[in-house]
């Protein structure tokens, strides 16, 4: 692929992209031009991947073909403004930042910018990435489908409409948070009962895995694969029965409800 990708940011998504396209050998790592406030992870980053160090943010911008603004929702504004002068019509600038819309990102960079705005979440650290997109109309669909060609490279992706992103935030960006800790406090249930800790992980992890790829690969209905496993006065049907008791469901659904609120007001 003859293009410069640029990262503004090298947080632990910027990482993960990274280390996934360099894995994926769309583009030489080289042509991966990288700049960072702490220039100890842009030295880690380049003997691991033989990225490209910038100088600064300027550089990025100026030199790169796609840029990934991959900096704290709070230093999207100073960001933009700094790199506004280097804005091009032959550019495509990548937003991952929650809550940062299309035309809050069109005011800062141009109206003839071009900008796919995204939602990544951190199982792009193991190519399992859900990443939402949603282009701008000055984004050309060859341009569009080059763009899906290399987040693809880090997970699955779906072009969505920009008024879901909220929905996304809640029910993928943040969501590994919520498994992590079911995860968490499945294997302190099996480690009271006598199990090793790290085995315990190990289990509880592999079950979440697998259950995922049934929901995804068998298509059916969570509640009937759910059903699958409760026999007639069982274990299952059991523990199901607690969980309904405690309202795992709608703590689940009032969490998320919160989380794409705050979305909206980010």
């Amino acid at each position: 692929m003859d293009k410069k990708i640029g990262f503004i940011g090298c947080g632990n998504m910027a990482q993960a992209m990274i280390s996934a396209l360099v894995k994926s050998k769309l583009i030489e790592s080289n042509q991966i031009i990288v700049s960072n406030r702490s220039k100890n992870i842009l030295e880690k980053m380049n003997k691991e991947y033989g990225i490209t160090i910038a100088a600064n943010n300027i550089e990025v911008a100026e030199k790169c073909d796609i840029v990934f603004l991959a900096v704290k929702p709070n230093l999207y504004e100073m960001v933009m403004k700094e790199i506004k002068d280097s804005v091009t019509k032959d550019k495509i600038f990548v937003s991952i930042a929650p809550g940062k819309t299309m035309e809050f990102l069109e005011a800062h960079l141009g109206a003839y910018a071009k900008i796919l705005r995204t939602m990544p979440n951190t199982p792009s650290m193991v190519s399992e990435g859900m990443t939402a997109i949603c282009p701008n109309s000055n984004i050309a669909s060859e341009e569009l489908e080059l763009l899906v060609k290399l987040i693809e490279s880090f997970g699955a992706v779906e072009i969505i409409e920009e008024k879901l992103f909220d929905a996304v935030v809640a029910v993928s960006g943040s969501s590994p948070a919520y498994v992590f800790m079911f995860i968490e406090a499945m294997a302190d249930a099996a480690v009271i009962q006598g199990m090793p800790r790290a085995q315990a992980y190990r289990f509880a992890a592999q079950a979440v895995l697998g259950s995922a790829k049934m929901v995804l690969e068998s298509k059916s209905h969570p509640g009937e694969l759910k059903d699958m496993v409760c026999s007639p006065g069982g274990t299952t049907i059991e523990a199901v029965a607690v969980l309904e008791e405690r309202g795992m469901r709608s703590a689940v659904i009032e969490a998320m409800r919160k989380c794409a609120q705050k979305s909206k007001e980010m």
